[in-house]
């Protein structure tokens, strides 16, 4: 039984944008045993007080009072109140995180090949900062996690996931210490409000047709055919993809 007062550890999906990240998210909704929060300090990036996104203009959006510190303080106070799940992006942390602070997550990671990555962000951003891609963040902090613990965080590839959800959701659920709940895997097409504080969602139709996660086969993108642009920021991000890689989680197929 929870006791008022004592802070749950957060469970946390460190990710990289367009990542499948949300739609693993929204299966975390779905379940109902724990409060989620999504990209809860990436709001504050882009859009508090004093935002840290390289692109941003006089005329973007600020939300007083958001700031890093005020998203800490509401996520750990939520955190008393019981179970808690939340997906974010460690680019928005790299000066922030501390071993105090990492201590209140129970940490896992999701990768993407950055060439999918990269070619779906560039249908919507024409022109990208590198600092917004998140490899070399999130590898930074894999890395620092394993050193400390002597054993990798959990971590699952993306196109694992698409291609065997069920297996890989278990396998996760398993390695993070949750229940699988393999009825969670299937919801109804619809609005998604929850997770659309950037732009109304923008990003987010495909996870508003959707009804679950469902196998799917692996996407192939051609890197000869991809904007200069593109490769250019692939060849940054694929050294730190690659070594995430080779710690993910696998099933049975491998």
């Amino acid at each position: 039984m929870h006791r008022a007062g004592r802070m749950n550890r957060i469970l946390a999906l460190w990710a990289v944008p367009r990542s499948i990240s949300t739609a693993f998210e929204w299966m975390m909704r779905i379940r109902g045993d724990m409060a989620c929060f999504h990209e809860p300090f990436g709001e504050a990036w882009y859009q508090g007080e004093e935002p840290l996104w390289p692109r941003v203009r006089p005329d973007s959006v600020r939300t007083p009072g958001l700031t890093l510190d005020s998203v800490r303080a509401r996520l750990f106070a939520a955190a008393k109140a019981g179970p808690m799940f939340i997906k974010d992006f460690p680019l928005y942390l790299d000066h922030y995180w501390d071993d105090e602070f990492l201590s209140h997550f129970n940490h896992s990671f999701l990768i993407r090949h950055p060439l999918k990555t990269i070619s779906s962000l560039h249908r919507g951003w024409r022109e990208i900062h590198p600092k917004e891609l998140g490899f070399a963040e999130q590898r930074q902090l894999f890395d620092r996690l394993s050193d400390e613990a002597g054993a990798p965080p959990p971590l699952m590839d993306s196109d694992d996931l698409l291609e065997r959800p069920e297996e890989m959701v278990e396998r996760y659920c398993e390695a993070v210490g949750i229940p699988f709940l393999p009825e969670a895997l299937h919801w109804q097409p619809g609005a998604r409000d929850e997770v659309g504080w950037w732009d109304g969602g923008a990003f987010h139709q495909t996870l508003r047709d959707s009804d679950g996660l469902k196998p799917q086969p692996r996407k192939r993108v051609d890197h000869d055919s991809a904007p200069d642009a593109v490769k250019r920021l692939c060849e940054l991000a694929l050294p730190h993809y690659e070594h995430m890689h080779r710690y993910r989680l696998r099933g049975t197929r491998g």
